[in-house]
C-alpha cells in the first residue's frame, strides 16, 4: 500500500514542492495549498478530517499553525531552509549585481547564517539575522528588514523565506527568496517516507505475550479461565493463544496488535478483567525480538519482572534493550510507566515533539540518550552515530534541538588536528519533559 503524505505549502511554492517530489516512488502526496497564513489552520483541519495520511510535511509556519491539530503519533517532517539554500540565495543576489552583503535574513537558523558567513568570508557586521520563532508575525519581520535597510542604506537587500514578507516588501526593498531548493525538500520527503516505512515494519514485527497466574486459590482453574477469557477477547481475534502449562498462557501476534490491546503500552485491561472474572491476580510480560523464540524468552523475562510488583501489572522488553512498565490494569492506575520507548508515547512526549517539530519517536530516543549520557556533552557527529543517521541529518537535528531550546552549547572539541573544531552540546530533553508534565522513569538493558 502506497504511503500517503500530506504536504502544506503556499500556493506560490506548489511547483517547487512537486519538482522535489518527482523522484519519490511508492508515495502519494495530498496537497494543502494556502494564499494567506491565517487560512492555514482551517484548511489543515478540513484536510485532516477528510483525508487519511501516513505522514505530514510542512514548513515552520504552517507547522506552527497546525501542530495542535495533528493526531498523536503521526510522523511529521518540518522543512527548514539550510546553509545550502542560503548560499545559493547569496549567489543569485550576486548575479543580479546586488553583492552578497549588506543583507538582512529572516527564518534561517543563526547557526546556518554563521556557517555560511564564515565559509564565504563575509563581514558579520554587514549581516542582520532574524531566526524563526513561532511568536513572530509578518509585521515583526517586515519591520526587522526595514530597520536593517535604514541602517545599511540602499546597497542592502533582503533574503526572506516568508512569502507574505516578500509580498509586502516587493517594490520597496530589493528582496530575494530564501525558500529551500528542491534538494532540501526532497531530502526531508525521503527521510519522512523512510520513517513511515520503518514504523510500518516495526508494527509488523512479531511479538509474544505471556500471562501468568500470580495469585489464585486454584491455579489450574484460573489458568483455564484465563485462556478462555483471552480467546473471547475481540482484540485478540488475530492472535495465536496457547496453554503454556501449569499457570501460564502465551499469546503470539503482530506487535501492532499488542499496541492496540495495551493502548500503546500504557495499560492492560485484560488484567482487570481477569481479576473480576476469575478472582485471580494476573501478571503479564511482552517481548519483541528477531525470532519467535526470542520474543517468548523476552516476554517470559518481562512477566517475571511484573510478578515482582505488588499489584497486577505488565512489562514490555524489546531486543533493543528498551523496557516499558509497569503497565497497570487501567490507564488511570498507571504509576510511572517508562517513557524511553521508540514507538507510541505519553502526552508529555507528544506535546514536546510537536512544540519543536520532531516525531515523538525521535524525542523518546533522545530522552533515552540524554539519560544514558548523564550530563556529558555530545557533538553532532556523535549524535548521528548514536541514532544511526547521517552526519548531515545529525547536524540538522542539532539545529532543530537548538531552536527548540533542547540543547545548550558547551564549547568545542578538536577531533582532527587539521579539521575545524566541533561544537559540543548538552542535551536538555529530560529537563524539558519535566516542564511539560511530571514524570519519572528508569531504563534498563536486558
Amino acid at each position: 500500500m502506497a504511503i500517503v503524505i500530506g504536504v502544506v505549502t503556499h500556493s506560490t511554492h506548489g511547483q517547487l514542492f512537486r519538482d522535489a517530489a518527482s523522484t519519490l516512488r511508492g508515495v502519494d502526496l495530498e496537497w494543502v495549498s494556502y494564499d494567506h497564513e491565517d487560512e492555514i489552520r482551517a484548511k489543515v483541519a478540513a484536510f485532516l478530517s477528510s483525508t487519511r495520511v501516513d505522514g505530514f510535511l510542512a514548513g515552520p509556519v504552517p507547522y506552527t499553525e497546525s501542530r495542535e491539530l495533528l493526531p498523536p503519533g503521526l510522523p511529521v517532517g518540518v522543512i527548514r531552509s539550510s546553509a545550502l539554500d542560503l548560499t545559493l540565495a547569496l549567489y543569485r543576489a550576486q548575479e543580479r549585481g546586488w553583492g552578497r552583503t549588506p543583507v538582512s535574513i529572516d527564518t534561517f537558523p543563526a547557526e546556518a547564517v554563521e556557517a555560511v558567513a564564515t565559509a564565504l568570508e563575509l563581514d558579520p557586521d554587514a549581516i542582520e539575522c532574524l531566526p524563526y520563532s513561532p511568536t513572530q508575525s509578518v509585521e515583526d519581520i517586515v519591520e526587522f528588514h526595514r530597520s536593517a535597510y535604514e541602517r545599511f542604506g540602499d546597497r542592502s537587500y533582503v533574503i526572506s523565506v516568508r512569502a507574505a514578507v516578500r509580498e509586502q516588501l516587493r517594490g520597496q526593498i530589493p528582496i530575494m527568496s530564501g525558500m529551500p531548493v528542491p534538494a532540501t525538500i526532497r531530502t526531508e520527503l525521503h527521510e519522512l517516507a523512510l520513517r513511515i516505512e520503518s514504523d510500518r515494519a516495526s508494527a509488523q514485527r512479531f511479538a509474544a505475550g505471556v500471562f501468568l497466574i500470580s495469585r489464585s486459590p486454584d491455579e489450574e482453574r484460573a489458568r483455564v479461565g484465563l485462556m478462555n477469557l483471552l480467546l473471547n477477547t475481540p482484540e485478540f481475534a488475530g492472535a495465536w493463544i496457547e496453554d503454556r502449562g501449569r499457570r501460564g498462557v502465551v499469546v503470539f501476534a503482530h506487535k501492532a496488535l499488542f499496541e492496540r490491546v495495551t493502548r500503546n503500552w500504557v495499560a492492560v485491561p485484560a488484567l482487570a478483567e481477569a481479576a473480576t472474572a476469575l478472582g485471580a491476580q494476573v501478571s503479564a510480560g511482552f517481548g519483541v525480538g528477531v525470532s519467535a523464540r526470542n520474543c517468548v524468552l523476552l516476554a517470559e523475562q518481562a512477566a517475571v519482572r511484573a510478578e515482582l510488583e505488588d499489584e497486577p501489572c505488565a512489562y514490555l522488553i524489546e531486543d533493543s534493550g528498551v523496557i516499558i512498565g509497569p503497565m497497570g490494569p487501567k490507564t488511570s492506575t498507571v504509576r510511572e510507566a517508562l517513557s524511553f520507548s521508540y514507538r507510541e508515547h505519553g502526552d508529555h512526549v507528544e506535546q514536546l515533539a510537536k512544540s519543536v517539530g520532531l516525531s515523538a519517536a525521535t524525542v523518546s530516543r533522545l530522552a533515552a540518550l540524554d539519560h544514558e549520557l548523564e550530563g556529558r556533552t555530545i557533538s553532532p557527529g556523535e549524535l548521528a552515530d548514536r541514532l544511526g543517521i547521517t552526519d548531515q541529518s545529525g547536524r540538522r537535528l542539532i539545529r532543530t534541538l537548538d531552536a527548540g531550546g533542547l540543547v545548550s552549547v558547551e564549547g568545542t572539541a578538536q577531533h582532527h588536528p587539521k579539521g575545524r573544531p566541533s561544537r559540543l552540546y548538552r542535551l536538555r530533553i529530560a529537563q524539558a519533559l519535566k516542564g511539560h508534565q511530571p514524570w519519572s522513569s528508569t531504563a534498563a538493558r536486558s
